[in-house]
């Protein structure tokens, strides 16, 4: 498994979760879809997004009304299939700060779930 790009402090993660954390970052939409199950969910403030058409929309839209850094502060893995990356952000909404932890499942060898939340 690879260790995070830029965060060398940070466990190594499966590179499955490494690309899609850098296409993220990169707001690259089929980049990080190609991460992804067909079928994969994506839960966000509260809402689910299934399937690459309904995660594709929410990936060319989230969080797009705000600016901020992110900064990679912590990584662990449960087993094989559950995955934690926190990323900190600091930007122009509301309390400035936040801790999100990116939970990944995974299933052969892509991402199934994903639930982003504080």
């Amino acid at each position: 498994m690879p260790a995070i790009p830029g965060s060398p402090a940070v466990p190594a993660v499966p590179d499955v979760v490494t690309r899609y954390l850098a296409a993220h970052g990169d707001r690259d939409v089929p980049a990080a879809l190609a991460t992804m199950h067909e079928d994969a969910t994506v839960t966000d403030e509260g809402s689910t997004h299934t399937g690459s058409a309904e995660i594709g929309r929410w990936l060319e839209t989230a969080a797009s009304e705000y600016t901020y850094t992110t900064e990679i502060v912590a990584a662990e893995s449960e087993d094989d299939a559950h995955h934690t990356v926190t990323h900190r952000l600091e930007g122009n909404f509301p309390g400035g700060r936040v801790d999100l932890r990116f939970r990944f499942t995974l299933r052969d060898g892509l991402i199934e779930d994903l639930t982003i939340a504080p």
